[in-house]
């Protein structure tokens, strides 16, 4: 064997001889017996890396995995980071979804916190993420822990890690917890009592629920019918009871996907934006005697809100709308119900936001990818991310919320429903009062990381001059900062009537490409050959940008 061998051998056994899960301890034992040097040289190549989005990585022994170590390790650099910064007794509440260990990380973390001379206090279920964000908030709570993947695959865990203003945490202070993380030299250190910490009753959730009542106008109508699947997440118990609340109709079911199950045994992956993952909802829908107007979907932690409708014109009778859409009905809405205050989204969603804004008067801003910034607005009354994230009450959540996006939009439905519209009415009035702005994606999931690195390298060293006969105006390296945003890994390109954005996923294995294009419309009329020559241009960009980036 060689001496890097056996170094790779001892670290791997002073290892296990801390990891406090038996079932990560055989894990790692066999592997360790069996001398399977290219298994643990994965496992032991560094560690999972702290960031803004937490942890987030496939189950599994070893500082590359996510286990009961490496979530320790993680809430006793939050302890000391909180300790550090004067919340010597604070409370810590955490979260946690029905992932594959969750409920141990969930109940490591409060042991860790307790031990450490804070106060800690779990939610007692598996409950929407959103419940959490506005828990630290109600509760007086120094900080936050949701223990979620969001809809990564069942493989996979992850950390999400808010401060008392109840946002997600931004540069310092990751690279601060990360540095004290770093810090703790053995599991051995950090205590972890077998009490101490308090499991909250429904008193959260219930004042959550009261919550929502600030998200709907109180005499709007209420008769929209909806489908709705929970992806076989956390999110069925939270919604009805809100839809309940509210006093609309109660949601039809997807029975297969209703219960939370951490397999997600229906589906490739747990995320309504991917192929084949609505279709047991439109299957439902399709199969009630009376037509439903929309079908809803929540991710696996309830803080995403897909939305389809029913369209004569597309495959199967429904069509998903995209998030942007979504997100410009949302806003028009609350801005007819005169909402006022700051309308965000982040950079990489559609710039008919900020046309909506402006129609009406009111401020607009765009910020980084992600609701850590978006929710940091001042004075933001409405903000949302094209990725299925809105945040409709950040009086009451500062993060985005499916629960809540959910009654918005359903409220929404209701009123064109007792006007004889539907929301593709709605969305061909905002491409007639504004221009009709399509959005499309190109999204590369990889094997290997070094792929996505050597597609923005490319790009970098050879930026494309025109995408889909379109002339590139302005290419912006977000690596140096762009619009007074601070620097991001990421690229902007603008066109004669378009724009891409081109960055790695932060909280998963992907390439991500954002397409937008704007075609003028001069009546209604003219909206299927606005609709035709969009579809044209982003298929063209994407092509081209293909092309450009050699993927």
């Amino acid at each position: 064997m060689t001496v890097q061998g056996s170094e790779l051998l001892d670290r791997a056994k002073t290892w296990l001889a801390e990891d406090p899960d038996e079932e990560t301890r055989e894990e790692l034992a066999a592997l360790i017996d069996s001398g399977d040097l290219d298994a643990l040289g994965e496992r032991f190549a560094g560690t999972l890396q702290f960031g803004t989005a937490g942890l987030r990585g496939e189950l599994g022994a070893g500082p590359t995995r996510m286990n009961r170590a490496v979530v320790i390790r993680a809430a006793a650099g939050l302890a000391a980071y909180l300790k550090a910064k004067g919340q010597t007794d604070g409370l810590v509440v955490i979260g946690y979804d029905a992932r594959h260990k969750s409920a141990d990380f969930a109940r490591d973390t409060a042991a860790v916190m307790v031990g450490a001379g804070l106060r800690a206090a779990v939610l007692p279920r598996p409950l929407p993420t959103p419940v959490l964000a506005f828990a630290i908030r109600h509760l007086g709570a120094v900080a936050g822990v949701e223990v979620t993947a969001s809809h990564n695959p069942p493989r996979d865990n992850g950390y999400k890690v808010y401060l008392g203003d109840g946002s997600q945490i931004v540069p310092p202070a990751d690279a601060e917890i990360a540095a004290e993380i770093d810090a703790v030299a053995s599991l051995h250190d950090v205590a972890r009592p077998e009490s101490g910490w308090e499991i909250l009753g429904d008193e959260v959730l219930d004042a959550y629920l009261a919550r929502t009542d600030a998200v709907l106008a109180a005499d709007s109508p209420r008769t929209a019918r909806t489908v709705y699947t929970a992806m076989h997440g956390v999110g069925k118990d939270t919604l009805l009871a809100a839809f309940a609340r509210a006093g609309f109709p109660a949601p039809v079911l997807v029975p297969a996907q209703a219960e939370p199950d951490p397999d997600f045994p229906t589906v490739a992956f747990p995320n309504p934006e991917e192929p084949g993952a609505m279709d047991l909802s439109f299957a439902t829908a399709r199969a009630e005697a009376t037509a439903p107007d929309l079908i809803i979907a929540n991710d696996p932690d309830a803080d995403r809100c897909a939305v389809a409708v029913p369209d004569a014109g597309a495959d199967g009778g429904w069509r998903m709308l995209r998030g942007d859409e979504v997100g410009a009905l949302l806003a028009a809405h609350l801005v007819e119900r005169g909402a006022r205050g700051v309308l965000a989204e982040s950079i990489v969603s559609s710039s008919l936001l900020g046309r909506i804004a402006e129609a009406a008067g009111l401020p607009y801003e765009e910020t980084l990818t992600g609701f850590k910034w978006i929710a940091r607005v001042e004075g933001l009354r409405y903000g949302y991310e094209e990725a299925l994230g809105y945040c409709v009450d950040p009086e009451g959540v500062r993060d985005k919320d499916g629960i809540t996006a959910a009654l918005l939009v359903t409220e929404l439905a209701s009123g064109l429903k007792e006007r004889g519209r539907t929301l593709l009415d709605a969305l061909d009035d905002l491409a007639l009062a504004h221009g009709l702005h399509a959005t499309d994606q190109l999204s590369v999931r990889v094997e290997d990381l070094s792929v996505i690195a050597a597609a923005m390298r490319r790009l970098r060293e050879q930026p494309p001059t025109a995408l889909a006969g379109l002339a590139v105006t302005r290419a912006e390296d977000l690596a140096a900062g762009a619009g007074g945003l601070p620097p991001t890994d990421g690229l902007r390109y603008t066109l004669e009537g378009a724009r891409v954005i081109v960055r790695p996923s932060g909280t998963e294995p992907k390439l991500k490409c954002y397409l937008e294009v704007v075609v003028p419309v001069a009546d209604r009329a003219g909206l299927p050959a606005a609709r035709a020559t969009a579809a044209e241009l982003l298929a063209a960009v994407k092509r081209d940008l293909a092309a450009a980036a050699g993927i």
